[in-house]
């Protein structure tokens, strides 16, 4: 458990601790000894938990034979052997994490995490969740992420656990950083290196350092950072800490970078480089290649920008490192606008924004959207030019607000006040009062420049004014013409007015839309869990009342279709309280069978509504599967479920397909409510499910403006049965535009097939 401290910031950073190579060689001096097996067993972890990169794998490999030949033996307490048994795997993920192998480490993390449930390890269960969260983290999952630190910041708090403590505080604050929420990154960065104060290890304040630079420069305080980076290498150089020595120069590199030292930027950025290629991390070289490309860029040598570029894609294509790759396509799609290449540069740029959506960092959609922004304006596409252009100067404003930039600054002068109260506390009264000052001192600094920018735009609308009073004043002789223009003035003034509270609204919306799609399973998690499958999801407006709902229980894959009362904005405020009692159902409840996770979601969905004063009487309509193996389960609030066996393609009767009812009731109040059923059902390989909501049949359209019903919808489905699911995708929705033609989509669709 030597790594327990230090584990995180490996991950965090892609890091490793000093190896003590004296203490290896004489733990390997130990082995040549007769020793007892338990002891031998004990050497084997602890060489893993020091020993080079390139050992870790044979130390550990032998410390798990050994130990399951000694639990098969019975001879000593199983519990001690579990531990040592979790450890050495535990240290087998940590390589592969470190190596970039994020699904053989997520795989052995949870291993052990499985074994320090089974022996009751407090500290091991903390430790595990810390560590595959940041494996998900890495892997893009960013929900999952943060639900593992918060499991392991209650059971560290519980126990008080200083060291667990500051390991968790970190982890929330460099996945806040990513998200853009300063304050919050703040706030944790604080905590952990005020920890890690009191316990006094090297290693965290090292990168605890690091990380409240990295605050001061995304706020551009470069001053700050460079101070902060400094201290940071000052202890990693103390502990002989090779790989977090790169990191800092990595981080020094692009701070001089950017106050415009290219000689010393260039030395550091070639020094990370250098360091990097020694200890052999992909994901850290792949940095410093894609630094140095962005760094000659700038100084205009474009084969060399060029080159570098492309190593770094190289390399994280390989290791499949999301978040870098989407820094990468970003960087080389800004290069391919320098050389007037606008549709290699669009096609990079899309790729950054989807990987960028897909972690949700703020930061990054930002930077994706001021790229494509000058794509579209070089393409002459000025709507979609205008719209990502009004997306990066909203994220950008939340990301360098006034709020943010005080939030800074307070924190900064609280964190410095409590270290000097720790020392003299003769002081208190005289430190609270220099506190006061300086925070009030920023205060009033951020109070002037906004003062400042109000006598701005107040003067330039003076100058509007007056330019025209002299217009109108000199057109005066053509009366007629001047009743004309200000008809004019005030029809155009009405209609700023509508398209600035349109737009008001729109960007409302369009921030809703944002908030709807974080409660949607990602793409990623539907191919792993449903690999055969697909959805069609066909919002009506920006935002829906039909969403679709993914989770895993153990080996049982519960997945979801639902309708809720009504679309747009009001629909989709519905949707977010129904798929939170369908979380808290199999979450916090442990429900797995449908009839019983939709009676547990009826009673939170109205016992949210219940605390309105006025009565609500929206609801939902949902068909809800579990899957394990070969045996469906299914229970329906009003949206049946429909299979089509292995082998009706071709077939021309609707009866072929076989339908499992609803229940005539919603998710709701209702009259007369009644227990949900719950159905049971085989199937077999080829089998085909389908679970929907009703906007695909209800919608009017064809030659006759009719509904499509459900009848064509099922000849539909036994038509394309010979089909792939990705490409009857295609065909349901190539059908739904046909068929709707010109008319308006009427409601929201959403339409689940899995194969078995």
């Amino acid at each position: 458990m030597k790594l327990l401290n230090i584990i995180l910031f490996l991950i965090l950073f892609g890091v490793a601790p000093n190896i003590k190579s004296q203490e290896v060689d004489e733990l390997k001096e130990q082995l040549k000894n007769d020793l007892k097996d338990t002891t031998r067993l004990r050497v084997l972890v602890e060489i893993s938990n020091e020993c080079e990169f390139d050992e870790i794998e044979f130390y550990a490999q032998k410390a798990l034979t050994l130990s399951d030949s000694i639990l098969q033996s019975k001879k000593y307490p199983a519990n001690q052997i579990f531990s040592h048994k979790a450890t050495a795997i535990n240290n087998l993920a940590f390589l592969y994490h470190a190596v970039s192998e994020y699904e053989k480490a997520k795989n052995e993390y949870d291993k052990s995490l499985k074994i320090f449930y089974q022996v009751k390890d407090t500290n091991g269960i903390i430790m595990a969740y810390n560590n595959i969260a940041m494996v998900l983290k890495d892997m893009g999952d960013i929900d999952l992420t943060l639900d593992y630190l918060d499991k392991a910041y209650l059971l560290s708090d519980k126990i008080q656990s200083l060291d667990l403590l500051h390991m968790t505080f970190t982890n929330y604050s460099a996945i806040y950083i990513r998200m853009g929420l300063i304050d919050k990154a703040l706030t944790y960065a604080y905590k952990g290196l005020k920890i890690q104060e009191q316990i006094g290890g090297d290693y965290g304040k090292g990168y605890a350092l690091n990380n409240i630079a990295s605050l001061f420069y995304m706020q551009k305080d470069y001053e700050k950072a460079e101070v902060y980076y400094l201290k940071s290498l000052e202890v990693r150089e103390k502990i002989n800490d090779e790989i977090g020595v790169a990191t800092v120069y990595n981080n020094l590199a692009k701070v001089y970078d950017v106050k415009g030292d290219n000689k010393k930027a260039e030395e550091y950025y070639f020094k990370c480089l250098d360091k990097r290629k020694e200890i052999n991390t992909p994901e850290g070289v792949a940095q410093s290649y894609s630094n140095l490309g962005l760094f000659y860029f700038k100084m205009g040598q474009i084969d060399k920008t060029k080159s570098y570029y492309n190593k770094a894609i190289k390399i994280r294509e390989e290791i499949n490192e999301q978040e870098g790759l989407g820094n990468s396509y970003l960087n080389m799609s800004e290069f391919l606008i320098s050389q007037g290449r606008y549709q290699e540069a669009e096609d990079y740029g899309i790729k950054a924004m989807k990987i960028a959506k897909q972690l949700g960092f703020t930061h990054d959609i930002e930077s994706s959207a001021n790229i494509l922004s000058k794509i579209y304006e070089k393409k002459n596409n000025y709507r979609l030019a205008y719209d990502f252009y009004k997306l990066h100067i909203e994220l950008r404003d939340s990301l360098f607000s006034e709020e943010n930039q005080k939030s800074v600054l307070t924190k900064q002068i609280n964190y410095e006040y409590e270290k000097k109260k720790l020392t003299d506390s003769l002081q208190f009264a005289k430190e609270q009062e220099v506190k006061d000052l300086a925070i009030a001192k920023q205060e009033a600094q951020l109070k002037q420049e906004k003062t400042q920018r109000i006598a701005l735009y107040g003067g330039l609308l003076v100058i509007i004014i007056f330019a025209g009073f002299v217009y109108n004043r000199f057109r005066i002789s053509q009366q007629q013409k001047k009743i004309i223009e200000l008809q004019k003035v005030e029809v155009e003034q009405q209609k700023e007015v509508v398209e600035e509270k349109n737009k008001e609204i729109l960007d409302s919306i369009h921030y809703a839309k944002r908030i709807q799609a974080a409660i949607l399973p990602p793409d990623k998690s539907v191919k792993e869990l449903l690999p055969n499958s697909f959805i069609l999801y066909k919002p009506k407006d920006i935002v829906a009342g039909d969403f679709y709902w993914l989770e895993k229980k153990n080996n049982q894959i519960l997945f979801a279709a639902a309708d809720c009362t009504g679309h747009g904005v009001p629909g989709a405020m519905v949707s977010v309280v129904c798929n939170n009692g369908l979380n808290r159902s199999v979450r916090e409840h442990g429900l797995t069978n449908p009839g019983e996770i939709l009676n547990k979601t009826r009673e939170i969905v109205i016992a949210e509504f219940e605390k309105s004063e006025d009565e609500v009487k929206d609801g939902v309509d949902i068909a809800i599967c579990n899957l394990e193996g070969n045996i469906l389960q299914y229970a329906g609030a009003n949206n049946p479920l429909w299979i089509v066996r292995n082998g009706m393609e071709e077939i021309d009767e609707i009866e072929e397909i076989e339908e499992i009812k609803a229940d005539k009731q919603p998710i709701g109040k209702y009259a007369e409510p009644k227990p949900y059923t719950n159905h049971t059902i085989q199937v077999d390989k080829g089998d085909t499910i389908y679970i929907f909501s009703d906007g695909y049949v209800d919608q009017f359209g064809g030659e006759k403006g009719k509904k499509l019903k459900a009848a064509n919808f099922k000849k539909l489905l036994l038509s394309i049965q010979n089909q792939p699911l990705n490409k009857q995708k295609e065909i349901i929705n190539q059908t739904f535009e046909d068929w709707k033609g010109d008319l308006e989509q009427l409601d929201d669709v959403c339409i689940i097939g899995v194969r078995i």
